[in-house]
């Protein structure tokens, strides 16, 4: 009898690692696993249990897994910026009177004074990763051109009555809905973000909102991100998360998302990267926002992140080569990742709100109050701004210049099949 459980039990173990709840390579042993889980998930002071099922790690800020990247052994910690950060007032009430987004587990708990909040990776999170290599990074870009198709690898956008190419950005596997600025050195840019719940409708599929700063070639450029996305292979549900993410090469072998790789150096004992965000706007109902800002150190060249005003870290200037000393390329807008994207039958993975941009406000998803600093250390809205979206019958683009008190909005989103143009 006891010979029959075992195997019983060896048959799960096996199914798990081939089955609905992971795509790991099965020849990456449960030991392998488990020193990958030993080097990403750090002794805890204290440990709290959030209720939507995560458990959250108060780890020393000297000890977290930032300091085992190479380039940062010899790091010394930057605790606070250098210079007071350019930012915007944050008004902490919206209109009903209502609180603006706080992250799920802060209602369960707090992380001590010298401690940084990380949320804990699991073993389930690490067998639904493609490989243990992959886990927590983003697909590369795979070009038109790359692939051999005729199709245009061309991202022609005007600005100031000129065409600017700012191709090798649209891939095969991604649908972007943005608004671009180039043709500055950017120090910084912000934005407050409209947070939703899109649905996400095949596995491997993710969508953001979000910001980027981008330096470097076409093909080799870095970048860091942040903003809200729902991505249930990396998480393990459908929750709408608070995301950080870098690259130093377009995603081929750098960078990850929030802390499932070492290279973001956090400082503040409040904010969890990957953390759940407690409420969602409904349509022509309460609408939330949070406030992401990320700005340049010029001392120090390391990238600041703010959620709500409020610091959250770096990314340490050892990282990049062309981003330590500003950025060329900012967007802000939605993604939709999918290998079925740009193809029929198309994903029916929705991008914001999931309505198209021309609903406006109260319907489609916003970010406002956009922003840059340049060389000034002012923020400003960009001087040139133009929209892009790879799709626009499925995912589309507003910046509506009406006579907002913080200037234009930006809009984007949809829900592929709500068209018969995105079937």
């Amino acid at each position: 009898m006891k010979k029959i459980i075992s195997m019983i039990l060896l048959g799960m173990v096996v199914f798990v690692l081939n089955g609905v709840h992971g795509n790991a390579n099965y020849s990456e042993s449960l030991s392998e696993i488990d020193v990958r889980l030993k080097l990403l998930n750090k002794p805890a002071v204290k440990s709290i249990r959030s209720e939507d099922g995560d458990i959250i790690d108060c780890v020393e800020i000297y000890k977290q897994p930032a300091f085992d990247h190479p380039a940062l052994r010899n790091h010394t910690l930057q605790l606070r910026p250098s210079i007071n950060l350019p930012t915007q007032k944050v008004d902490k009430r919206n209109e009903s009177g209502r609180p603006v987004v706080i992250q799920t587990w802060q209602k369960n708990g707090t992380c001590p004074k010298g401690t940084v909040p990380i949320r804990r990776i699991r073993k389930q999170d690490l067998l639904r990763a493609a490989s243990l290599e992959n886990f927590g990074r983003k697909c590369p870009g795979i070009s038109y051109a790359a692939k051999g198709t005729e199709a245009n690898n061309s991202k022609f956008i005007d600005i100031n009555n000129t065409k600017i190419d700012i191709g090798g950005l649209s891939t095969v596997d991604r649908s972007a809905a943005v608004l671009v600025t180039v043709g500055y050195n950017y120090l910084g840019a912000q934005g407050d973000i409209n947070v939703w719940n899109p649905n996400v409708d095949l596995e491997d599929d993710y969508t953001t909102a979000q910001i980027w700063l981008k330096g470097g070639p076409g093909d080799s450029f870095e970048s860091v991100e942040s903003g809200w996305m729902v991505n249930p292979k990396l998480y393990g549900d459908k929750r709408t998360r608070f995301f950080a993410y870098w690259t130093a090469d377009s995603y081929k072998t750098t960078g990850c998302f929030d802390l499932t790789c070492t290279g973001f150096v956090q400082t503040d004992p409040q904010i969890a990267l990957g953390g759940s965000l407690d409420a969602i706007s409904s349509i022509d109902g309460q609408q939330y926002q949070m406030t992401i800002s990320i700005n340049l150190d010029p001392n120090s060249g390391n990238w600041w992140l703010q959620y709500n005003n409020q610091v959250v870290g770096y990314w340490p200037a050892s990282l990049f080569s062309v981003l330590k000393h500003s950025a060329i390329l900012v967007e802000w807008g939605g993604q939709v990742f999918s290998p079925k994207v740009k193809k029929t039958p198309h994903t029916r993975t929705a991008m914001g709100s999931g309505e198209m941009a021309d609903t406006l406000m109260g319907s489609a998803c916003y970010i406002k109050n956009i922003r840059i600093i340049d060389n000034s250390l002012q923020l400003k809205y960009p001087e040139w701004v133009s929209t892009w979206g790879d799709e626009k019958d499925c995912y589309s683009v507003v910046n509506d210049e009406k006579d907002y008190k913080d200037g234009p909005v930006f809009f984007f989103g949809g829900r592929p099949g709500k068209s018969v143009y995105c079937p």
